[in-house]
């Protein structure tokens, strides 16, 4: 009768699993890319309380934008933040993906522009943050990852 043998990576414990993630060369992969997928986010948030933007947001039809517009802000940067430092990050990247999720279609509805650069440009931006809103998927169910704060927690 043959024997299953048990993968050595299976035998290993869930925190030395972890501690020899640290080590391996692919490690920083993951705060990398929550860096990069957050600094948007961040960097664009703050513009949210400023009256150009609430205006801008307002040509768009935004109802109640002065509301709204500060409101998709501090998701922004919530959201941005959480994810760049590990931290709460599968609700911070859920942060992003409900933000995106309203934003991109009232703001880059290139299907009812009429001149071709505006519809090019917008079209880009749509696309852009279907890119953005596909990452925030892969963070909210796959987790910070190593070099986080929900890492450095289940760790100890």
């Amino acid at each position: 009768m043959a024997t299953y043998a048990e993968p050595a990576f299976e035998r290993r414990s869930s925190i030395r699993r972890r501690t020899e993630a640290v080590t391996d060369r692919w490690s920083l992969m993951p705060p990398l890319g929550r860096a990069l997928l957050s600094a948007i986010f961040i960097m664009y948030g703050f513009p949210h309380f400023t009256a150009p933007t609430i205006s801008y947001a307002a040509q768009h039809g935004v109802p109640a934008a002065g509301i709204l517009v500060p409101l998709s802000g501090a998701m922004a940067i919530v959201g941005g933040v959480s994810t760049l430092v590990g931290y709460h990050t599968k609700a911070g990247a859920w942060l992003l993906i409900v933000f995106l999720l309203v934003v991109t279609p009232v703001m880059h509805n290139f299907w009812s522009a009429t001149d071709p650069g505006t519809r090019a440009l917008q079209q880009g931006m749509f696309m852009k943050n279907l890119a953005m809103m596909g990452g925030a998927i892969l963070v909210a169910y796959f987790g910070a990852g190593p070099w986080s704060v929900d890492w450095s927690v289940r760790r100890t």
